[in-house]
């Protein structure tokens, strides 16, 4: 699926769009791991926007920003949301300082993708692929122009 965005609000509410779609033909109950999102596109093309349009829509309320530096930072879903009481928890992952998977094996990772109640969200996941559970959703977001972005759900 393709889709085209004119400026970084229609990215977070694509992402909001794309999310209850996703869920309404996954629901948590009848999956036995988590949702992954893989997000991948050069710098500044809109992972972190469609993060923050991702998290809005769950109803998170704390400013998102990419953790860099911090790698993972997690949010806690409020349990009215979609009133799926199952999904409890949005795992933000930025990979672009590592050199592969192995440098998110001390920081739990295997045991945040196993969880069925949690949402993970990787960005710069081409990094570390070979973790990445064989069903995951998968988005490319290219640069069009300024505003314009091209996103690509595979």
């Amino acid at each position: 699926m393709l889709y085209l965005s004119r400026s970084p609000r229609e990215t977070e509410k694509l992402a909001g769009f794309l999310l209850a779609k996703f869920l309404k033909n996954n629901p948590p109950a009848g999956r036995n791991k988590s949702v992954v999102i893989a997000l991948e596109g050069e710098l500044g093309a809109g992972k972190t926007t469609f993060t923050k349009g991702l998290a809005k829509a769950l109803g998170i309320k704390k400013k998102i920003k990419s953790p860099t530096f911090t790698l993972v930072k997690s949010y806690k879903i409020p349990t009215t949301y979609y009133k799926l009481v199952t999904i409890s928890y949005l795992y933000h992952i930025d990979c672009y300082r590592l050199k592969n998977y192995k440098d998110l094996l001390p920081l739990g990772i295997k045991e945040i993708i196993s969880r069925s109640e949690n949402i993970v969200l990787i960005e710069w996941s081409d990094r570390v692929k070979e973790i990445l559970p064989k069903k995951h959703i998968k988005i490319h977001i290219d640069h069009i122009d300024k505003d314009t972005r091209k996103i690509t759900l595979k």
